[in-house]
């Protein structure tokens, strides 16, 4: 079994903030529970527009913080729901059962430890270790809080595959060991590119499915993190934080999150 993230992209109505009507809320409990009673079902959310989101640009030791909302609305996403399946078959079977009349979703698989060939220079207790210990005992919500996905973009390098280098991985796993610490993040995976992924177009009860890769690099994602701040100052101290800590194993060491709000 493999994890997949169905990334649902934005529309029109969902980034003017017209919440769906009693009978589609109806359908997707449905559909949730039906993912939920086959053991499929990891997690699922919606976001908030983008007009709540935040755009964070690192590179060459200067920041760049753009507020929402952001004007490539069929690229924005709207919601996901991460799923396990046995093949990308099944998680496309899944994607189509989705009660939507219009739209895109896409299909996109998740790196798994095992994906990550083992260094030889790796040590016990590095970046391999603290992941797994991560897994195993996630941080719980707290009372107070508001929940954040970070998106993290997609360069080419990503979209080649090409995998970071130890001493990326070892940044990036104190980072996250530091987060873990301090409670504040959830859960949070890489993506695999999306030429190993699909995407799913609904107009009414039609579902047309295109294999990737997928042309729109710059608004692909590459991972995500699911995080838990008090306020949303330091929901932006920390994406920069991370950002910066990200970029120098990055393509040109330029590094873009896209921070949202879920919908609690």
């Amino acid at each position: 079994m493999r994890r997949y993230m169905l990334v649902v992209k934005a529309t029109p109505e969902i980034e003017a903030g017209t919440f769906p009507d009693q009978a589609f809320d109806a359908e997707a409990a449905k559909y949730i529970s039906e993912l939920d009673q086959a053991g499929a079902l990891v997690a699922c959310d919606r976001l908030q527009p983008s007009s709540h989101g935040q755009r964070v640009h690192y590179k060459a030791g200067k920041f760049t913080v753009t507020d929402g909302p952001f004007a490539e609305t069929k690229e924005l996403v709207a919601g996901y729901c991460l799923i396990r399946a046995a093949s990308l078959a099944e998680a496309i079977a899944w994607a189509k059962k989705m009660p939507f009349q219009a739209g895109d979703v896409d299909v996109r698989p998740l790196f798994e430890l095992a994906d990550f060939p083992v260094d030889p220079a790796e040590q016990p207790g590095g970046w391999r270790d603290q992941e797994t210990a991560q897994k195993a005992a996630p941080p719980a919500r707290q009372p107070g809080t508001q929940r954040y996905l970070g998106l993290l973009k997609a360069d080419r390098d990503t979209e080649a595959g090409v995998m970071p280098s130890e001493k990326a991985l070892a940044a990036m796993g104190a980072f996250f060991e530091e987060e873990t610490k301090s409670g504040i993040i959830l859960s949070g995976e890489g993506l695999q590119p999306s030429a190993k992924s699909a995407r799913v177009r609904f107009s009414g009860k039609q579902r047309m499915v295109t294999d990737g890769p997928f042309a729109e690099t710059k608004e692909l994602v590459a991972g995500y993190a699911i995080l838990q701040f008090a306020t949303p100052a330091e929901a932006l101290a920390w994406t920069k934080r991370f950002v910066q800590v990200d970029a120098p194993g990055r393509l040109n060491a330029e590094c873009q999150c896209e921070l949202r709000p879920i919908v609690d």
